[in-house]
């Protein structure tokens, strides 16, 4: 991350959208960087690679799912998509091609200004690979396959922990459907959904303070699970 104030590109064709973010970035502690097409925003990128993008999909000169693919061939730091679009077969696409969250237009400035601290938080993760994970008494450690709560070993299946780790590994920004049930069952079995919640049921019994109510493992209706500890 910069040494001064995270960078953080916009990439998108609405004024407004710029008038909006500019100084709610400018007040959280960014500096905002303006793009009004998919190509300046790539331009941009390779020219001194941002903290993280914000990327609108209805962009004037080729869609932002393609600026996503391309971006993703040379940058691997956090990507926000912005949409206009709430067909969840276009969120799924996004997630898919490489994005590390989306917020549906119109959206409110706290939101967007969450997501984006969950996606550097994850990043720094990455780059420091802490391999112990807490929230509250519950302990994960990525390096012994070991989950604990106030010191007490939980017994999880294979499964059970493949997934776990997964969504922790995730850092807060959604897992598919796809991204899981390939990462854990394998590409033969991307279809299992039924899979996938059974496991999801499991865990929350296991790890959720109340299951009734998970606060850990969170779904994202028709697209995946998002990991909250």
């Amino acid at each position: 991350m910069s040494a001064n104030r995270p960078r953080i590109l916009v990439i998108d064709d609405e004024p407004q959208i710029h008038r909006f973010l500019q100084p709610a970035l400018e007040a959280a502690g960014y500096e905002p960087v303006r793009a009004d097409t998919a190509a300046e925003g790539l331009k941009e990128i390779a020219r001194k690679a941002p903290d993280a993008v914000v990327l609108d999909l209805g962009l004037p000169d080729f869609d932002g799912k393609e600026a996503l693919t391309r971006a993703r061939a040379f940058y691997d730091g956090p990507i926000i998509v912005l949409s206009a679009r709430d067909k969840e077969t276009e969120k799924i696409d996004t997630l898919d091609l490489g994005a590390d969250d989306y917020v549906e237009k119109p959206f409110g400035v706290g939101e967007l200004l969450a997501r984006l601290r969950v996606a550097l938080r994850h990043r720094l993760r990455q780059k420091g690979a802490d391999p112990i994970v807490t929230a509250g008494e519950l302990t994960i450690d990525l390096i012994k396959r070991l989950v604990t709560r106030a010191g007490v070993a939980i017994r999880l299946s294979p499964k059970e922990y493949d997934l776990l780790a997964q969504l922790v590994e995730g850092g807060g920004k959604v897992c598919t459907h796809r991204q899981l049930l390939t990462a854990v069952w394998g590409p033969a079995h991307v279809e299992d959904v039924q899979y996938l919640r059974v496991i999801v049921a499991q865990l929350r019994q296991k790890i959720e303070p109340d299951p009734a109510a998970p606060a850990l493992i969170v779904t994202e209706p028709g697209v995946g699970y998002r990991w909250l500890g």
